[in-house]
């Protein structure tokens, strides 16, 4: 198989040594970064350093224990581009998609410079080929796709902590950062649809006149948007598109600088804070931006596919899908439960964020093919002595059979009560027979909780959500009207409620 071994000049003078497995991905020194990334199957792994000119310098890794590769670079500062190259197999119909000419976002990535350009080949097949994925793209693609960043993870937290408000106290408010900070009036214009925006005095007295305990924010995990909403000249608004699990998106930053956005994330989370406002994270470990296996190679099929996805048995060609969206995480091997684990832990510690709202939290929750309340996701939790104090919310479906699931998630967990939803549409609605379910309701869903020990905090009482209609809409419309997104009203808001994607994308 034709592969590219083009090299860039390298224009540095720095040394190199072995380095250690251990943390994953950047950490940085005095002296330099150790880097390292799990891929199981790998033949050879190149670590990429790009300069402000694009220049690129590829340093071989040394494969250690446990299927990490590792490697020690002097010289290496703070927002240092970089980005992995993985070589090994290709046979997609064996799910192997390795392709040394991708560059590739470390999954540990703590910040991320630059978007998708779709117009490069991002893809590792040949789109034009008859043969589809199973053909092989020998092009670079480093001009077209986002770079993993070195950061400085310091930052003067003063006296700020968890605030552990009780879950009988607590009333949590979904909203969009960019949303919710762009249509308020009395926040100045220049930060409207930004993190600093959602500190702003303006926000937070807002949110207190509420009596709000806890915000949900929807995700703020690095985002990538479709092509197909790209070539309309449309983003995805709702952001469950992942691409990284680490790296808040730098879409709702006023700086662009990659550190200026973890640094203004903390900013706005230590401004909650001050306010006694918990902040709650909207996290999608479910799937990721990488799609099925016609989607593109940004990151995690590139390092290793066969880890990190489900696969159809016997057909490795194509992904199981349990969330509609191409593919479903592989939470059954270590690496990715480790990944998960590691990547809720870094966001309690270090951007100290008080719990998470798990997007279709089933899919987390399937060991073979039926939803486990066992599984192995659930164990670690509880035994983790940091994330089993946090709040835990899930949502307790997914698309997939037998995903419903609302009533059977552990102790410890709250979930989104569906039932409450729709008992409370139903009555608010005027049809019969209601009374005796919204008792049930009203009073913690004891029919749904109580049976395993849990108690009626279990259940987050709800009645709309992104998902679905507004709640103006809800009372006021038979019928969705959401034309504005362009699919000819046929989708709800949350599947694709859209913003123009020019200068002004944020009004």
């Amino acid at each position: 198989m034709e592969r590219s071994d083009a090299r860039r000049a390298c224009h540095v003078r720095r040394l190199v040594f072995p380095g250690k497995p251990h943390p994953l991905g950047a950490s940085l020194d005095e002296q330099g970064a150790n880097f390292a990334v799990f891929s199981e199957r790998a033949d050879a792994v190149f670590l990429c350093l790009f300069d402000d000119t694009g220049d690129e310098e590829r340093i071989p890794m040394v494969r250690g224990r446990g299927h990490v590769w590792h490697v020690y670079a002097s010289g290496i500062e703070v927002n240092q581009q970089y980005g992995f190259r993985v070589d090994g197999p290709y046979d997609p119909r064996r799910g192997l998609r390795f392709n040394v000419n991708k560059l590739l976002v470390d999954p540990y990535s703590r910040a991320i410079a630059g978007d998708v350009d779709w117009t490069t080949p991002v893809f590792g097949y040949d789109r034009t080929s008859p043969d589809k994925d199973l053909s092989f793209d020998a092009r670079d693609n480093a001009a077209g796709v986002p770079r993993s960043i070195v950061i400085d993870t310091s930052f003067d937290w003063g006296l700020d902590h968890l605030l552990r408000t009780p879950w009988k106290d607590s009333v949590i408010y979904e909203l969009h950062v960019k949303g919710f900070t762009k249509l308020h009036p009395d926040i100045p214009e220049e930060l409207r649809g930004t993190y600093v925006g959602l500190a702003h005095p303006a926000a937070i007295d807002h949110l207190k006149r509420l009596g709000i305990t806890a915000v949900e924010l929807l995700p703020v995990q690095d985002i990538v948007d479709e092509p197909h909403l790209i070539e309309r000249g449309l983003t995805n608004y709702w952001g469950y598109n992942s691409l990284n699990y680490f790296a808040p998106t730098a879409r709702y930053a006023t700086r662009k600088d990659p550190n200026g956005v973890v640094r203004e994330f903390k900013t706005m989370v230590k401004a909650l804070h001050r306010a006694g406002i918990e902040v709650i994270l909207d996290v999608v470990y479910n799937h990721t931006s990488e799609g099925n296996q016609m989607g593109p190679t940004l990151s995690f099929r590139g390092i290793d596919n066969t880890t990190y996805y489900r696969l159809t048995a016997g057909q490795e060609r194509y992904y199981v899908d349990y969330t509609g969206t191409g593919n479903s995480l592989n939470v059954r091997h270590p690496q990715v439960l480790k990944l998960i684990m590691d990547s809720l832990r870094y966001w309690v510690t270090e951007m100290h964020v008080d719990g998470f709202r798990f997007d279709l939290a089933s899919t987390l929750a399937r060991e073979l093919h039926d939803v486990d309340r066992l599984a192995a996701f659930f164990d670690i939790i509880h035994q983790d002595p940091i994330l089993s104090q946090v709040k835990l919310i899930a949502e307790p479906w997914d698309v997939g059979e037998g995903g419903y699931q609302v009533g059977n998630f552990p102790t410890l967990w709250a979930e989104w009560n569906g039932k409450y939803r729709d008992t409370v549409r139903r009555f608010w609605r005027g049809d019969p027979d209601q009374i005796d379910d919204l008792a049930y309701r009203l009073t913690g869903s004891s029919d749904l909780f109580d049976d395993d020990g849990r108690w009626p905090l279990s259940s987050i009482n709800f009645v709309t959500a992104h998902d679905g209609f507004s709640l103006t809409d809800l009372v006021s419309d038979n019928e969705k009207h959401n034309e504005a997104h362009g699919e000819g009203n046929r989708r709800y808001q949350r599947e694709l409620l859209l913003e123009p994607r020019h200068r002004g994308a944020n009004e």
